[in-house]
């Protein structure tokens, strides 16, 4: 019976040396020794990562769990650009119309018989100057007095969400809800100057939009500008105005800066904004701005174009604009399907293309196209598959020239500067809460091309960052 016992323990003891041992010989197969003590000195686990390495013709470096699905945060804003962009086209355009009845009758004291009419395009970027230029357009060719504006929204169909949904953020640009009719990102812009000789800082809101006031304080700092100011705001609704309050404190030094912040709902800055603009051109408006539909009868006044897709895609990848990722995403379902598009049909009919392309989407959850959601999922193994697609199209420098730069602009433009992978790398970041991502090209010494797909989704997903750079950096430097 010892004898027994003493072999029985023995076993036990081998078990207990040779589970840490091999915890320590596993490794991510592929990947070199140093980068894997850098992923290693994370902590993360390697069920956390999903990896995907190859080159642009498709023989692969690295693979680590690239069918397993992940939230991409961010990243997921390559998918509705390169949908977009392979079915609408780099020079695709938005077009907004006034129309009215027989194409506009007017009076002897410039009052339009009938309603204005706009037709909204859904242009993820009119801005307001466009839309001056578009009212003054009108006013020229002599309209004066308006009675109700209706506006169509119906190229889309119910796609409006909860600003506060996500986060509880619901001030915040980033939360900003889709609509067909988006005049200025639907965001108030809060400029804060500073009066060195009271040490003041003065606000005001653009647009001056009658009804919005800012008010509280921002307490002026002494010193050296520490970096972008952190200013706090609360917006509210007061006996039916809207209140934006301010707290913080910013040192003078930093100069005048300004923060963005969403004060109404789409239609109602829309609406308010369209009132002010008109008014500052001279015009009157009797009646109401409401949603509709064009009657048959109803011609075309003036229209605007907006800039075209390929200057979108760059706004949208570099600078990572989540409501005009959705407004595209919203575009593309709208024309392979018709009018009416939602999240869900758009999500549905570019999962269709791309599987025609031959990207394999099982797993995927697009959502809204945009990223900023905790349902969206991706593999690293159908995102490689998708950018190498891209590679070997005819938008493909269209589409890469979208991503941000390594160490030049966007969101890596401070990233990689004192590295061989400045300049020669083109990325698409993404973070969340429990979700890092980091995907794109990367072109190696000699100049040959690399696709990388780096998803993690832990409690802990920060502390990837390093293995990132050093990743992309271990590319460049091939």
């Amino acid at each position: 019976m010892k004898s027994l016992y003493r072999l029985s323990q023995s076993l036990l003891c081998c078990v207990a040396l040779f589970l840490p041992l091999t915890a320590v010989q596993a490794r991510i197969e592929g990947l070199p020794d140093d980068l894997e003590r850098i992923w290693k000195s994370t902590g993360l686990p390697d069920s956390a990562l999903s990896l995907v390495v190859q080159d642009v013709d498709g023989n692969v470096l690295i693979s680590h769990n690239p069918t397993v699905p992940r939230n991409p945060a961010s990243v997921m804003k390559m998918v509705s650009t390169w949908a977009a962009l392979s079915t609408l086209g780099p020079e695709h355009t938005w077009r907004t119309s006034l129309m009215a009845q027989q194409g506009g009758v007017i009076d002897a004291q410039g009052s339009l018989q009938g309603p204005l009419y706009i037709k909204a395009g859904g242009d993820p970027f009119l801005t307001i100057p466009d839309l001056w230029n578009l009212l003054r357009e009108l006013r020229m060719r002599g309209v004066k007095n308006l009675s109700d504006v209706v506006i169509d929204r119906s190229i889309f169909g119910t796609i409006s969400t909860d600003p506060y949904a996500f986060d509880g953020a619901g001030d915040r640009p980033y939360n900003a809800s889709p609509d067909a009719m988006v005049v200025g990102l639907g965001a108030s812009r809060i400029v804060l100057q500073p009066d060195a000789d009271t040490k003041q800082w003065l606000a005001f809101v653009d647009p001056p939009l009658p009804g919005v006031r800012v008010e509280g304080n921002v307490e002026w700092a002494n010193g050296s500008c520490p970096g972008s100011p952190a200013i706090n705001t609360r917006v509210g609704q007061t006996a039916g105005n809207v209140v934006i309050s301010l707290s913080g404190r910013a040192a003078g030094s930093c100069g005048e800066f300004s923060v963005y912040r969403l004060s109404h709902s789409q239609p109602e800055f829309f609406e308010a904004v369209f009132r002010m603009l008109w008014k500052e051109l001279g015009g009157t408006l009797s009646r109401d701005v409401k949603a509709g539909s064009i009657p048959g009868s109803a011609k075309t006044v003036v229209w605007h174009d907006s800039r075209p897709l390929l200057e979108q895609i760059r706004m949208i990848n570099k600078q990572s604009n989540n409501l005009m990722a959705t407004m595209l995403l919203l575009s593309a379902g709208e024309n392979l399907q018709g009018r009416g598009a939602t999240t869900a049909s758009a999500e549905r009919a570019v999962e269709q293309v791309l599987n025609r392309q031959g990207v394999n989407t099982q797993g995927w959850r697009i959502d809204n196209g945009s990223g900023l959601s905790r349902e969206a999922r991706l593999t690293a193994q159908g995102l490689a598959q998708m950018l190498q697609q891209a590679w070997r199209s005819n938008y493909m420098p269209e589409f890469i020239s979208s991503l941000a730069i390594a160490g030049v602009d966007g969101t890596v433009g401070r990233r990689f500067r004192d590295s061989d992978a400045a300049g020669r790398a083109h990325l698409k970041t993404g973070t969340l809460r429990d979700a890092r991502a980091l995907a794109g090209y990367v072109v190696d010494s000699q100049g040959k091309r690399y696709v990388m797909v780096s998803l993690v989704n832990d409690p802990r997903s920060d502390v990837v960052r390093p293995f990132d750079d050093a990743l992309v950096k271990w590319l460049a430097a091939r």
